[in-house]
């Protein structure tokens, strides 16, 4: 499978999916009425992480990084009206989901962007 389908559209999917699943389990919990922000807490770091371990040892433009935190988040707009708004027939758009769906672009972002200058630092080479 080409790489660019992994980056943007496998792991875009998979990390929707967690958060769905995690979502779900929450929903029939006593944290029902503050699941948002649990998963925001609890999937951002775990996001954060496996997308630096995803991203570490490869280089792409910073412009790749901002076409998969745009498919990301068109992923979950998409994934949520379907299997939460019209499945679940759920009032759904709060201020922690506009935050998540700021997250969900910011994330591969911001570690792109990282990356690209850790990288770029350690290119330029010493002056004595």
């Amino acid at each position: 499978m080409k790489q660019w389908i992994t980056d943007m559209i496998g792991l875009g999917t998979g990390f929707w999916l967690f958060g769905y699943i995690l979502s779900i389990e929450l929903f029939f919990s006593p944290y029902a009425s503050s699941m948002g922000w649990i998963l925001l807490s609890v999937c951002t770091p775990v996001t954060i992480a496996i997308t630096w371990w995803w991203f570490r040892v490869r280089e792409h433009p910073c412009v790749y990084y901002c076409k998969v935190g745009l498919v990301w988040t068109v992923i979950a707009i998409v994934f949520d009206f379907l299997f939460i708004v019209v499945l679940l027939q759920a009032t759904y758009y709060g201020v922690d989901v506009f935050v998540y769906y700021t997250l969900t672009f910011l994330i591969p972002v911001g570690i792109g962007c990282f990356l690209i200058g850790k990288r770029g630092k350690m290119k330029i080479p010493l002056q004595e």
